[in-house]
């Protein structure tokens, strides 16, 4: 093991001794904002991606739970993208006052998540402006990929050199739209302060945060102290709850239904309400599924070589308070599909419900 590994695997051993429960979680025990407003409430499509839905669909599904808005996170959700089509598709949304937030996926050649489906970065900047504008969507979601970008072609940093550059190109044409590019920590492609370094070096007059609490935690971080970072940066969010604990490489943790983890969404709420207001919670569900993060292998910090062991010690204190969960089985005659969509269906109704019982959310009853 190099020495430089071995000074940090040995450092994070005296830290997870340090991080006590005594200590509490920082995403417990916090005061609420005062003077908060209504939070709008959302579909992410994500949440039921079992059930195949396309735009209308989701619209629909919005329309009968009474729901604010929905969350596209690409632009293959429409059926098309003719200007005939995105505008009924605005109409219906609009008359049931419901908004549409659009998403384009990555924008990174370099990420093993890229698609040239509707060409290269600059042209799917350029479509989902043209989408976002026809459906009066204030955004365009954007990230850079997955935690494997953090480990090939120079690590994170050349990759989000690269979508500044190409977003600062299109700065005219989202000017003149009137719309933001949202750039999302994404399935632990990058923490708090390299997206805020990113939206600086964009501009905050086009780019915005695009928050995922969930995603957070890949990248060794306790979401609430990442919200707090990005405040009010986000102009668009994704959520959900988790529970992360010890394993023998480090830490596993696994996504929940609001309400069922380890996050205290009363005060997301209200933080959200006095920050970032306007902004909906899109509920986007992943759950039944167990991730590693093995923070205490050497390979593993290969792709965080500027984090210090220090750096994670809320994550750390998180991890000691954590506890196992179990993955949900279907029963042994049960269709395995028809399991994980109505589990899926099942995980978003919990959020949803939790959210507006227990927090507040929602703009509708």
């Amino acid at each position: 093991m190099k020495r430089r590994a071995f000074a940090k695997m040995a450092g994070l051993s005296a830290l997870a001794m340090q991080a006590s429960p005594l200590i509490g979680s920082t995403l417990h025990h916090r005061s609420v904002p005062a003077g908060s407003s209504k939070v709008p409430l959302g579909l992410c499509n994500h949440s039921l991606r079992g059930m195949r839905l396309n735009a209308k669909q989701l619209i629909d599904y919005a329309i009968e739970h009474k729901l604010d808005s929905v969350q596209f996170n690409t632009l293959t959700t429409f059926e098309n993208l003719e200007d005939e089509h995105l505008a009924a598709l605005s109409k219906l949304a609009k008359a049931n006052d419901i908004s549409i937030y659009v998403g384009a996926g990555s924008i990174s050649q370099k990420s093993s998540s890229f698609s040239d489906r509707y060409g290269n970065p600059k042209k799917i900047l350029a479509e989902g402006i043209r989408v976002a504008k026809a459906v009066e969507s204030a955004i365009v979601g954007v990230r850079i990929g997955n935690i494997r970008d953090r480990y090939s072609d120079g690590g994170i940093n050349p990759k989000i050199d690269e979508v500044v550059k190409v977003m600062k190109s299109m700065r005219g044409p989202a000017l003149e739209a009137g719309i933001k590019f949202a750039f999302e920590n994404h399935a632990g492609d990058m923490r708090s302060g390299e997206l805020l370094g990113l939206i600086e070096e964009t501009g905050t007059d086009i780019c915005g945060a695009f928050y995922d609490p969930g995603n957070a935690i890949w990248a060794m971080e306790d979401p609430m102290i990442a919200l707090e970072v990005l405040g009010k940066n986000i102009i668009c969010s994704s959520v959900r709850d988790v529970m992360v604990w010890a394993s023998e490489d480090g830490a596993l943790y696994q996504w929940t239904a609001i309400g069922e983890g380890m996050m205290d969404y009363k005060y997301y709420t209200k933080y959200f309400s006095e920050n970032c207001p306007g902004v909906p919670l899109h509920v986007e569900t992943i759950s039944n599924s167990q991730r590693p993060i093995p923070y205490l292998t050497s390979e593993f910090w290969d792709g965080f070589p500027d984090l210090h062991a220090s750096d994670i010690v809320d994550f750390l204190k998180l991890v000691r308070l954590g506890r196992p969960l179990k993955i949900e089985e279907p029963p042994s005659e049960a269709d395995k599909n028809n399991f994980d969509i109505k589990h899926q269906e099942n995980e978003f109704l919990k959020s949803v419900n939790y959210l507006r019982n227990e927090c507040g959310a929602g703009l509708k009853s």
